[in-house]
């Protein structure tokens, strides 16, 4: 089962050790080996247990990573690289050991390009760093998945997030990329240009691979104007399910809805004590619109008679900045909102994604489940694209309760494969859904096993994550 603990494989003692002697003397106190800062470079986040690097190397450019990468590869040692450390499925582990390679420190700005949209990056820029950045040029970048994670990190996770129902995903919002592969070779996938029929698309090979076929160096980033006008709201429902169905109906009638997130009751309260708000405690669609004062204003007033067909009790929205910001820090905060409800417990975070059409299927029996098992976990979820994230509390010393909720999680994954879904619509697989994704796509995943043995014969890219 995906979540019980993960035996370390095979190690490489002495290549690792040759290894920490090259890097130790090349990179001086940019290499790091002591304890404290190896654990802050594992598993911080999850519930999958973590399993620490040999050492961590920080590098500031690209002949640096070419350098780490030629050196591990001489000696078959594994390179897990790290960024901002916030992905949730065991992406950051490492199972035989070697070097983490933190690549926060290569967190330059390459190149604007504002006629063209666009812009180059280096991995460890963050998101926030960017839209900071870019904020003078009248533009920003749109994927926010929520937690100031590094463009690197997003890219190999193929991450979305909120604003992913109007912008989509780091799929299609990355136009290039470079990367160090195996022998430390550094290779560009394409250029700016907004279409291209040249060949395999390898940037898409990279965006979602977490690490496993290379070291990314530089991102190419798709980028959209600051709208003219932008209003946030809360729409409260007697029923998970009416929010469900509002959500649906939102999409199907082509309203060009930037943001529709979806929160159960339980969330309500968690995000009502932790951020000091005071909506109703009931199933509540959060939802944001970009474009003119006239637009805005129509598709507010579209989605505000969608709502009240499905008993919405009151839509409420507002232009005022500082009370969106407020809005959506409270649903940023989702995470630790939700570890206030039982504190000391452990959380399991996890997430599914179906058609929008099954959105309401999956969510009303995903609630009957918790409730009919006594559960303890919160949903809050991207309505809008059909994907949800469930938050489970529980006691990860009792033998009992644990396996009450690896229980639940197999249920959860299989209920959305049921109906046309994936085991994952943002997470990503890392080690926690390796099983899930198995049933999801059986053997095509030898397909995605030549891949790797051809970019990465000796298996030193991440190891352990995605597939064995």
């Amino acid at each position: 089962m995906a979540l019980k603990a993960i035996r370390a494989g095979s190690r490489n003692e002495s290549g690792i050790a040759a290894v920490k002697t090259l890097l130790g003397g090349r990179f001086g106190d940019r290499f790091q080996t002591g304890e404290a800062i190896r654990s802050q470079h594992a598993n911080t986040t999850t519930y999958i247990p973590a399993q620490l690097p040999d050492a961590v190397v920080f590098p500031e450019n690209a002949s640096d990573v070419r350098e780490i990468v030629e050196i591990a590869s001489a000696h078959c040692v594994p390179l897990i690289a790290f960024g901002a450390g916030s992905s949730l499925e065991g992406h950051v582990n490492a199972p035989h050991g070697g070097i983490s390679v933190d690549m926060m420190r290569m967190n330059r700005i390459l190149a604007v390009n504002a006629e063209d949209l666009d812009c180059a990056v280096e991995p460890g820029v963050t998101r926030e760093e960017l839209n900071t950045y870019l904020r003078d040029t009248g533009l920003f970048f749109p994927i926010d998945p929520g937690a100031n994670a590094s463009i690197g990190g997003m890219t190999s996770t193929r991450a979305s997030g909120t604003n992913a129902v109007r912008y989509g995903t780091m799929r299609e919002n990355v136009l290039a990329v470079t990367a160090v592969v195996a022998g430390g070779r550094e290779v560009r996938t394409a250029h700016r240009a907004r279409k291209s029929s040249a060949g395999y698309d390898l940037t898409r090979l990279f965006v979602g691979a977490e690490g496993t076929l290379g070291i990314l160096t530089s991102i190419t980033l798709r980028l959209q104007g600051i709208p003219e006008v932008i209003s946030g709201g809360v729409c409260p429902f007697s029923t998970i399910a009416d929010a469900c169905n509002a959500v649906i109906l939102t999409i199907q009638s082509g309203i060009p809805v930037a943001r529709i997130e979806l929160l159960d009751a339980v969330q309500m309260r968690a995000c009502n004590a932790y951020s000091g708000l005071d909506y109703a405690e009931m199933p509540t669609l959060f939802v944001e619109f970009h474009g003119s004062t006239e637009s805005v204003e129509l598709q507010s007033r579209q989605f505000a008679e969608i709502a009240s067909e499905f008993g919405s009790t009151g839509f409420v929205w507002t232009t005022n900045p500082e009370e969106r910001a407020r809005l959506w820090r409270a649903r940023h905060n989702a995470y630790w909102a939700q570890k206030s409800l039982k504190p000391g417990a452990a959380i399991l975070a996890t997430d599914v994604c179906v058609p929008i059409s099954r959105l309401a299927d999956c969510v009303a029996a995903t609630h009957e489940d918790i409730a009919a098992h006594g559960l303890i976990a919160p949903i809050v979820g991207h309505a809008g694209d059909g994907n949800f994230h469930v938050g489970v509390l529980f006691d990860d010393k009792d033998p009992a309760d644990v396996a009450r909720v690896e229980a639940f999680v197999e249920r959860l994954n299989s209920r959305a494969l049921s109906m046309d879904g994936t085991c994952t619509g943002e997470h990503g697989i890392g080690q926690g859904k390796m099983p899930f994704l198995e049933a999801e796509l059986g053997g095509t995943i030898d397909l995605m096993r030549q891949i790797k043995r051809s970019l990465d014969p000796d298996n030193i890219f991440n190891p352990g994550k995605i597939f064995t």
